[in-house]
């Protein structure tokens, strides 16, 4: 296949950060992004933080890549893209956005340990407060049921994400397929798809 991608969007490089809980599939999403963006032939930094992931601890990743990138290192403001895979880490990690980046949420939030034990009250007005900052609402989990997998809510918020970034939906295709097990690929290739087309053309994109 020949790959081509939007020079003008990745001259400088691109940063997007991955954001959900253990368990979720943060790591698989920003793997799939990394191997997109590595093979459509730019340099690729990837950094991941998840020593609590197994039990259901915060959970990010970053994504980095432009024709040359030094670091998989992001500063406060400096992200281009927030995906977050729940509404609390969205609320986050939100302070690590540019002004003039792009935020994509799942519009469910997983009640943290603290809350579920009764030690602590959830937090209200995240959605409203989001959605002030300009966030795309996503039902991920009920696009992933759609698909054929309740399992696959990670890769709707892929396919959402997709829509934003320089590289054609063809090789998108290709990598994800080649990363889920054989017997997911239908599944998952759906779930994608459904989450390209949730998140509507022009709310997505910068």
């Amino acid at each position: 296949m020949t790959i081509t991608t939007d020079d003008a969007a990745v001259q400088a490089v691109t940063t997007v950060m991955l954001v959900g809980v253990g368990g979720q599939g943060t790591i698989l999403a920003s793997d799939v992004l990394a191997k997109v963006a590595a093979a459509a032939g730019l340099d690729v930094k990837l950094a991941e933080v998840h020593g609590m992931s197994q039990r259901g601890g915060s959970v990010d990743t970053v994504v980095r890549f432009g024709t040359q990138v030094f670091s998989p290192v992001v500063d406060p403001g400096s992200a281009d893209h927030l995906i977050a895979f729940e509404l609390t880490e969205a609320a986050r990690w939100l302070h690590f956005l540019k002004p003039s980046g792009r935020l994509v949420t799942n519009s469910r939030t997983i009640a943290p340990l603290p809350v579920l034990i009764g030690d602590c009250q959830p937090s209200t007005g995240i959605e409203a407060a989001l959605d002030y900052e300009g966030a795309v609402f996503i039902d991920a989990e009920e696009l992933a049921c759609e698909a054929g997998s309740s399992r696959s809510a990670n890769v709707v918020l892929l396919g959402a994400m997709s829509v934003g970034l320089p590289f054609p939906v063809e090789l998108w295709r290709e990598v994800l397929a080649g990363r889920v097990p054989p017997k997911s690929v239908e599944a998952n290739l759906a779930a994608f798809e459904l989450g390209r087309r949730a998140c509507e053309r022009g709310a997505c994109e910068l």
